[in-house]
């Protein structure tokens, strides 16, 4: 069965609701994960989603800020959130598609927004960036983070960290830029090999390749610059490894009118 996985941060799905019914109508995702929605659950345009086949949805909301939600043409199984940091402010959601999708066996789906950080990549004299670090740490040892004996799990999101040498515009110049520096890096990649998860946009496209999902809204001419990171990410467990049948970065979503600095990334999985 092929399941075709969407994840975007929308930075805002009711100013963006029209952004993400184009993209919907375009791509037609099974399931379109979302990430710093900034809209309450009982705000969320549901109807919109509906008219557009997507009538599943599992949220975490709040005002303003954060959230996550994970929208879909197909029934769960079941959700379930979690907090990080002892925070309640909407990082994570999570689904499980079961024999109502057609499975046999199940399937579970994280959605998550790591914190960005702020500016200064000092978790002393930063209370956001410590933030980030601890998020990360607590993510590695997260249980249901693990799948193990075969288990069926994707994890997607803004996870607010590039990686890879070439998961940002450049290397060097980035080092001590919060979402591209060591510590970070080396937290994320953590989080990844306790999981044993298996880095799906990078199977398609090589480490040594540049691969951009996000670009800043400060820059004058973005495409000309092209000055971007890969912020946004895609996971599968060991056992989905070799399912991943394509990935596409929608780039074009950045030059949209009154665009999120995120575009969307989405993978097909015969699962």
């Amino acid at each position: 069965m092929p399941l075709t996985i969407s994840t975007w941060n929308i930075n805002s799905v009711r100013l963006r609701i029209e952004l993400v019914a184009k993209f919907l109508k375009a791509t037609r995702p099974d399931v379109l994960c979302l990430q710093e929605t900034k809209c309450p659950d009982d705000a969320f345009p549901l109807k919109r989603l509906a008219k557009l086949g997507y009538g599943h949805v599992a949220m975490s909301g709040q005002k303003g800020y954060h959230g996550v939600a994970i929208v879909s043409r197909l029934p769960f199984e079941a959700t379930a959130t979690r907090a990080f940091c002892d925070k309640q402010d909407c990082r994570h959601v999570a689904v499980t598609f079961g024999e109502t999708t057609g499975l046999k066996d199940p399937a579970t789906l994280h959605n998550f927004y790591v914190p960005a950080g702020g500016d200064e990549p000092d978790p002393v004299a930063n209370t956001k960036f410590a933030h980030k670090l601890q998020f990360l740490d607590e993510m590695r040892v997260a249980d249901g983070l693990h799948p193990a004996n075969g288990a069926r799990a994707i994890l997607v999101g803004d996870l607010n960290v590039a990686p890879l040498e070439h998961d940002v515009w450049s290397h060097k110049q980035m080092l001590k830029v919060v979402s591209h520096t060591p510590v970070e890096c080396e937290k994320l990649v953590a989080v990844q090999k306790a999981g044993a998860w298996i880095d799906a946009m990078r199977a398609h496209v090589p480490p040594s390749e540049k691969l951009y999902t996000w670009w800043s809204y400060r820059a004058a001419d973005w495409a000309a610059s092209d000055r971007g990171r890969r912020l946004d990410h895609v996971w599968v467990s060991p056992v989905l490894g070799d399912r991943v049948s394509s990935m596409t970065v929608t780039r074009a979503a950045r030059g949209w009118p009154q665009p999120s600095d995120h575009v969307p990334v989405t993978v097909k999985l015969e699962i």
